[in-house]
């Protein structure tokens, strides 16, 4: 399965924002964002003057940098919002929100969605009671993910289900870290995404 290997740390500095890719260390004092506030590269330093396609763009690779899709997926994702009735841009987010690996990172049970990712593709949750093993598969209201019986035993998991910090669970989602399980009770709302995001400029780029 494809998926982007390279640091992340590099991510956020080209993008000059926190995409929040590392867990805790993304708001700890080893953050390379505040370290080196530039873009990677040569001329990563340079002042540049960005235009209406560079702004477009760059909103792009933010959105889909921030929710760990690759371009292929992020595409067939903008043209399955075009044809659902409401605007486009906040269709897009919507759906990236019901990503299970999200979902997973949502409720508490990974430290950054690369870690909810490959929690999901190892296998350790289910929906409704079944194993999913798929990243992308798209949660609706009254699904109920939990961390898998066998895997509620291991460190990492008992660990996150005692940790008080962490990501805040949004309102659609009703989390259960005691038990290792949490339930989608709504779908989510524009409002509900606390990352600045500004659709419209994914929209005007893919509609050129």
């Amino acid at each position: 399965m494809a998926r982007y290997t390279g640091p992340a740390c590099k991510l956020c500095r080209r993008e000059g924002k926190k995409l929040y890719l590392k867990g805790e260390r993304c708001v700890s004092g080893k953050c390379a964002l505040e370290r080196r506030t530039s873009a990677p590269g040569q001329h990563g330093a340079d002042a540049k003057k960005m235009r209406e396609y560079g702004m477009q763009l760059r909103e792009k690779q933010t959105t889909k940098r921030y929710y760990g899709v690759l371009e292929k997926q992020f595409r067939n994702l903008y043209e399955e919002a075009a044809r659902k009735e409401g605007m486009t841009g906040e269709n897009l987010l919507v759906l990236l929100e019901r990503r299970l690996d999200n979902v997973v990172y949502r409720m508490g049970m990974a430290e950054c969605r690369r870690d909810a990712r490959q929690l999901v593709l190892h296998g350790h949750f289910t929906v409704n009671g079944k194993k999913v093993n798929v990243p992308s598969f798209v949660v609706k209201p009254g699904d109920v993910i939990a961390v898998k019986e066998s895997s509620r035993d291991s460190v990492k998991f008992k660990g996150l289900a005692e940790s008080e910090g962490g990501v805040r669970t949004p309102k659609w989602i009703e989390s259960d870290k005691k038990n290792y399980t949490a339930k989608v009770v709504a779908m989510p709302a524009r409002e509900d995404i606390d990352f600045e995001f500004n659709e419209q400029l994914i929209v005007e780029l893919y509609s050129k």
